[in-house]
């Protein structure tokens, strides 16, 4: 409580290393540069008709995933940057599945791209992404929600999967 203003200043954010989408686009060139400076004897390329149909599938079940976070968290009137205090836990719609279900569209996007180019460097490179994202934005985020909700975000937390 500010005694000169008497409201309350919430500038508490989880504090995660780097704006997701910014992560995920880092994994993106790097993999296309790396397929073209240090290639792989791997090639993706033999299954063309499959790889686009396979990607095309993930992008778009990705964009209706991350499409549907966002509006749920639109809807509850919470900021989806992470680099901005959270006002509601949303725990209904989407969110009832799956606590990240941005995060899930998001790899899901990623991992289309990675297949309908095809990509063998942007799919190893999944494995860096996840574990960034896991320890350096969502375990972030779920103290910082632990804290700011407490036990209604510990129930949720017990009651539905981070990812799927």
């Amino acid at each position: 409580m500010d005694s000169a203003h008497q409201h309350v200043t919430d500038t508490e954010t989880a504090g995660v290393i780097a704006r997701s989408p910014f992560l995920f686009l880092v994994c993106l060139i790097t993999g296309f540069v790396l397929d073209r400076v240090l290639p792989l004897p791997l090639s993706l390329a033999e299954i063309a008709p499959v790889h686009w149909t396979a990607g095309g599938i993930l992008i778009a079940l990705g964009i209706a995933i991350f499409v549907a976070g966002v509006r749920n968290f639109s809807r509850a009137g919470t900021p989806v940057r992470s680099a901005r205090p959270v006002r509601t836990l949303v725990t209904t719609g989407i969110h009832s599945w799956s606590r990240n279900p941005i995060y899930v569209g998001m790899f899901l996007v990623y991992a289309g791209i990675g297949i309908a180019a095809p990509s063998a460097w942007i799919l190893i490179l999944t494995l860096p992404l996840a574990i960034t994202i896991r320890y350096g934005v969502v375990a972030r985020e779920e103290a910082y929600l632990e804290r700011r909700f407490g036990d209604a975000y510990r129930t949720y937390k017990a009651r539905v999967r981070r990812w799927l």
